[in-house]
């Protein structure tokens, strides 16, 4: 399984100008916990940053500085992590873990922004396996029932 069929394609982007008070606000219309920061090369989005919903409260809010002040790129995530698109899955879980991230922008062969996964992503894929194995473990059951005399 690839990244790319798992990643969220609806992104939500920035450029490094925008003020932390505006990403939050576009945060908050798209319900959303991270903008992803990008430039712009050849009319596509390259990720160079992200900016989180933590970002604003360990750096700004509990330090009691005002978000409206900073842009975001003062204020983001500049080691950025990405996965490739054609990257399997469970190769990109393992990145996650060992960077300690919950959301990773996926980019494609030429780095250009794809998408997004994130954590919940992850997780409703490993339920939805899951609740696949119960059922064909119930449906075996069934049919040796149905079998006895």
């Amino acid at each position: 399984m690839k990244t790319g069929e798992f990643c969220n394609r609806e992104v939500v982007i920035a450029s490094q100008d925008l003020t932390v008070l505006e990403a939050a606000k576009l945060m908050r219309q798209y319900h959303v916990g991270n903008v992803v920061v990008v430039e712009k090369k050849e009319n596509r989005s390259v990720p160079v940053g992200i900016f989180t919903d933590r970002d604003i409260v360990i750096e700004l809010l509990a330090k009691d500085i005002d978000p409206a002040l900073f842009s975001i790129g003062e204020v983001m995530t500049f080691e950025l992590t990405t996965a490739w698109e054609n990257d399997d899955i469970i190769d990109t879980v393992k990145k996650m873990k060992l960077r300690g991230i919950r959301r990773i922008p996926v980019v494609d062969e030429k780095g250009f922004l794809t998408g997004i996964l994130a954590l919940e992503d992850v997780i409703e894929l490993v339920t939805e396996q899951l609740s696949d194995l119960v059922g064909l473990c119930r449906k075996g059951q069934k049919l040796e029932a149905e079998k006895r005399p």
